[in-house]
């Protein structure tokens, strides 16, 4: 650990009982620890009174040790300033310990479940943090109000410290869940008490929560065929079986589900835009979801991770809104309106579930970090958030328009669809032969992120296609992508 005052260099044993001097124990740690990297180039070394205290040595046998060094080249000192590690030393690769006999032929004893799962995880590869063309999970965090974040961050970290650097309450700030009801009764049609409402780290940690009260293994769950990686690994991880439930224009088809598990416990959906394929959950599939969710005893998580921002018509009520019977989980995430770092998201409890998850958070969690809810807070209550919100739809649909003017280059070859919400949409092969792992390593080649359509599936789709982001790239890189996308299918 290294800090104004010189490296923490508490790692240095002396053993008193040792036939070698203290002055050479003190100068062979500090020399591994260089040569083995832990200390590199120019980092600084505590004052010789500070690493004989620190160490328990005579500062005569810490100088003697340190002489040592310098007179080997290892360290430098600099007039008024202190000692250093050689600037020779820089850039030298750290050098991990050799492993004890017999430790590398020891191999590490897994749970069954977690051989199972890992064996099961869908690749989800490295999520994207770069805007280009034509990523698909990230918002235009280019467009992001940083000024007024920067601003009311400021004020709260100057605020009382108990109230941001202490555990705070393991349910979400108050106001801040009062802030998210506010906004779900006037944008998404949701009116709900606060006390239902309970903070998370994002999405995927609340489907991992609600996998671990709700699923024992072998316990069935629809997911939608096509669907969202990160949710089916967090399934998986709980042993549940998974059935994929075919997806068409109309969203996850209830049929096909009862047809092969009328007995779910669980279902997932993305009624508002099909995570990946864009399509929107009609009306009637809604209603008929909600049935069988209750003559099977079941529950139904809505992912609402991108249905704020809709441009197309007037967005059909959320399930969540038209659920009578209490079966429907909400999970709302700011990853999408707000920026991915931020690991901040929320879940909405129906009444039955509500005393396990206050029981579970209050004892075995220990709450988002307190600050972060007080600033989205404020960004909500203040207005910030719903200006954001409108600035964000009218430039996604923008950046569609553009996509779709410019996809009349593929058109030979790929039919790209339109969507009504969100940042992505779906292209489909007009060759159901063509290769969709060949095509992305070729776009990959090119400078371009797209995802084959067949990393979403449980099964096999008979349609072959890809996903196209265009939340983040500019409409220069919108105009050239298609351009290299229309060569390479060429």
């Amino acid at each position: 650990m290294k800090t104004k005052a010189g490296a923490i260099l508490s790692s240095i044993r002396i053993d008193r009982s040792q036939d070698h001097k203290i002055s050479i124990q003190l100068y062979m740690g500090l020399r591994d620890i260089i040569l083995s990297g832990g200390l590199t180039g120019g980092d600084r070394l505590p004052a010789t009174r500070t690493l004989a205290s620190e160490v328990g040595v005579s500062r005569t046998t810490a100088l003697d040790a340190v002489s040592r060094l310098i007179s080997e080249g290892l360290l430098e000192t600099r007039i008024g300033a202190g000692t250093f590690v050689s600037h020779t030393m820089s850039g030298r690769a750290r050098i991990e310990a050799e492993p004890a006999a017999g430790e590398q032929a020891r191999q590490l004893r897994l749970s069954r479940s977690t051989v199972r799962a890992c064996n099961l995880f869908a690749e989800r590869k490295r999520l994207p943090y770069k805007s280009q063309a034509f990523v698909t999970a990230l918002p235009a965090v280019g467009n992001f109000p940083m000024a007024q974040w920067a601003r009311l961050s400021a004020r709260h970290l100057r605020s009382d410290r108990d109230t941001i650097m202490g555990y705070g309450d393991p349910f979400g700030l108050p106001r801040l869940r009062e802030a998210i009801a506010a906004h779900l009764n006037a944008s998404r049609g949701i009116q709900v008490n606060p006390d239902k409402i309970f903070i998370v780290g994002g999405a995927q940690h609340a489907f991992s929560l609600i996998s671990a009260m709700l699923l024992n293994h072998g316990d069935k769950v629809w997911f939608e065929n096509p669907g969202a990686i990160g949710a089916r690994n967090a399934f998986i991880s709980q042993g549940a079986d998974l059935v994929p439930v075919a997806v068409d224009d109309e969203g996850i088809v209830v049929e096909d589900g009862l047809a092969q598990a009328p007995d779910f416990r669980l279902a997932f959906v993305t009624p508002s835009h099909q995570q990946p394929l864009g399509t929107v959950l009609s009306l009637s599939r809604r209603l008929a979801l909600l049935d069988a969710a209750d003559r099977a005893d079941a529950f139904v998580i809505e992912d609402d991770y991108d249905g704020d921002f809709y441009f197309g018509h007037q967005p059909l009520p959320t399930l969540r809104s038209i659920d009578t019977n209490g079966r429907v989980i909400y999970v709302g995430t700011f990853s999408k309106t707000l920026f991915p770092s931020l690991r901040l998201g929320f879940l909405v409890a129906p009444d039955s579930m509500l005393e396990a998850i206050k029981a579970i958070f209050s004892s075995a969690l220990s709450g988002v970090p307190t600050w972060p809810q007080a600033v989205v807070a404020d960004f909500i209550d203040e207005g910030h958030f719903a200006t954001h919100i409108r600035t964000m739809r009218q430039h996604y649909k923008r950046q569609h328009e553009i996509l779709h003017e410019h996809a009349k280059l593929l058109e030979s070859h790929m039919q790209v669809q339109r969507a009504s919400a969100g940042f992505h949409t779906v292209g489909f092969f007009n060759d159901r032969t063509r290769d969709e792992a060949l095509f992305v390593k070729a776009a990959s080649d090119a400078g371009l992120t797209l995802s084959g359509l067949g990393r979403y599936c449980l099964t096999p789709l008979e349609k072959k296609g890809i996903v196209i982001g265009y939340g983040t790239a500019s409409i220069s890189e919108i105009k050239q992508g298609m351009e290299v996308m229309a060569r390479i299918l060429d």
